[in-house]
């Protein structure tokens, strides 16, 4: 507990004490990030867009979120392998995110692979039993007249492919997208394997946004802040 609440505020104190310490989004934040975390892609070219439902049937597109930050992955609930492993990485990094300010600049958002078999009371239950948030987090399905592949076919729009096995499983690959403020898609960390910490930091050079870059011989922030982790 005190670990968890201290976390917290060390992330939360950069979020707002630093940002002219913090490196601007784009060509410095992702070059610094590719210096730290090897499953790091920078993308930076406009996000694919998206209409999909929410278990209730609402209409959500990736524009409700146009002054946020998106965190966008593509699992099924009844997946046996990866998926249930990515959505408990998502959720530490959003429990990371959501012990500090930062929490009403992020949404998670989770699409399904399998409409047909992920019904909405399958999409409410899935972020309880995942450790999911609710306040900023959603699990999004096809909407009704949407071809049945709808949402795989969205989701090789980011380079990821689902296909479907005789089993009811499906072979994909796994990768966790950031879209930035505007539709901007910032950059992806691919697979099970990178840092959750990494991940939040690059979240929080995006928040912060700052005029201009770091000062020659300013205070390494990154390594600064993961040391208070260690």
């Amino acid at each position: 507990m005190y670990f968890a609440r201290f976390a917290a505020l060390a992330i939360a104190t950069v979020t707002f004490a630093v940002p002219a310490m913090a490196h601007h989004p784009g060509a410095d934040l992702d070059k610094f990030m590719g210096s730290k975390e090897q499953f790091f892609q920078a993308i930076d070219s406009p996000a694919p867009p998206f209409k999909l439902a929410d278990a209730d049937g609402n209409t959500v597109r990736l524009s409700d979120f146009a002054d946020k930050i998106v965190v966008l992955n593509f699992v099924f609930a009844g997946c046996t392998d990866v998926c249930p492993l990515h959505s408990a990485l998502i959720a530490d990094v959003q429990s990371k995110i959501n012990g500090t300010p930062m929490e009403d600049m992020v949404q998670f958002i989770t699409v399904t692979t399998d409409p047909e078999v992920d019904t909405p009371d399958i999409l409410r239950r899935y972020g309880e039993a995942h450790g999911l948030d609710p306040r900023n987090w959603m699990f999004l399905t096809r909407r009704p007249g949407d071809p049945e592949d709808a949402t795989r076919a969205l989701s090789e729009t980011y380079n990821v492919k689902f296909e479907p096995l005789d089993d009811g499983q499906q072979m994909h690959g796994v990768a966790t997208h950031v879209i930035d403020r505007g539709g901007r898609f910032a950059a992806k960390f691919h697979g099970l394997r990178f840092g959750p910490l990494n991940l939040v930091l690059y979240i929080n050079g995006l928040t912060n946004a700052p005029d201009r870059p770091a000062k020659p011989g300013a205070p390494d922030w990154w390594e600064n802040l993961k040391g208070l982790f260690q």
